[in-house]
């Protein structure tokens, strides 16, 4: 009876919460090398001040 009660938990919370937090780190490596990548080939803009 314990096992099931760990593979629901498993499957309920740890799986969900890998996936949600895997998918935000992802998320958030993306954005800074995109962000990098877009501020590297418009150095010379006037636009980037405004930025932030």
């Amino acid at each position: 009876m314990i096992g099931v009660a760990i593979i629901v938990v498993v499957l309920l919370v740890a799986i969900p919460v890998g996936v949600l937090m895997s998918g935000g780190i992802g998320a958030a490596i993306i954005g800074w090398v995109l962000r990098d990548d877009v501020d590297s080939r418009n150095q010379d803009s006037e636009l980037l001040d405004l930025n932030g």
